[in-house]
């Protein structure tokens, strides 16, 4: 039996009309009055479950986004046993496809500088960001140099800044010139 959409709670109901939204006009043009009114509920209610709409957006990147969850368990793998190299191909796999997947949600913000500024100020706001994965990346490298799996000299900051800048570029490439161009 399908559920009706008003029958799904207010937070699931606003996840969803802020992911279409997003999905389908970018976040720069989504608002949370147009989310809440997707929903079928108001405003106010959205702000009662989400602090704002930074919140809903890392929350349908992460939630929503099918490569986030085995990007984030990648990089939470304590004890993995395979060579460490194995472990970043399949990070860079994941992240790369993450950031595709993000790219068309997320590009529109960079064509106003004060909406950009907004959106930074929202997710510092909410103590999230796109530091988020190069940290946990960072403490993946941290935690293979203590095994002995690195050499004592590697520089994990900026080996995850240099991996993940590297996902995202391909993601960039992919999306704006197509796979050919890769």
């Amino acid at each position: 039996m399908l559920t009706s959409k008003s029958s799904r709670p207010t937070p699931q109901r606003l996840l969803d009309a802020a992911e279409t939204l997003m999905r389908t006009v970018g976040l720069a043009n989504t608002t949370t009055k147009a989310i809440a009114r997707e929903a079928g509920c108001s405003e106010a209610a959205l702000y009662k479950h989400y602090a704002n709409k930074e919140e809903l957006f890392v929350r349908v990147l992460m939630e929503r986004t099918p490569n986030a969850a085995p990007l984030m368990a990648e990089l939470g793998a304590e004890h993995d046993e395979r060579p460490v190299e194995e472990g970043l191909v399949a990070i860079a796999r994941h992240a790369s496809l993450f950031y595709a997947d993000a790219m068309p949600m997320a590009a529109s913000l960079f064509a106003e500088p004060a909406l950009l500024t907004r959106h930074r100020e929202g997710v510092q706001q909410i103590g999230t960001g796109p530091h988020v994965i190069r940290d946990a990346l960072a403490g993946y490298l941290r935690r293979e140099r203590e095994r002995g799996r690195l050499r004592p000299d590697a520089d994990p900051e900026a080996a995850a800044a240099l991996l993940l800048g590297a996902c995202f570029q391909r993601a960039f490439v992919e999306h704006n010139f197509g796979r050919a161009q890769l």
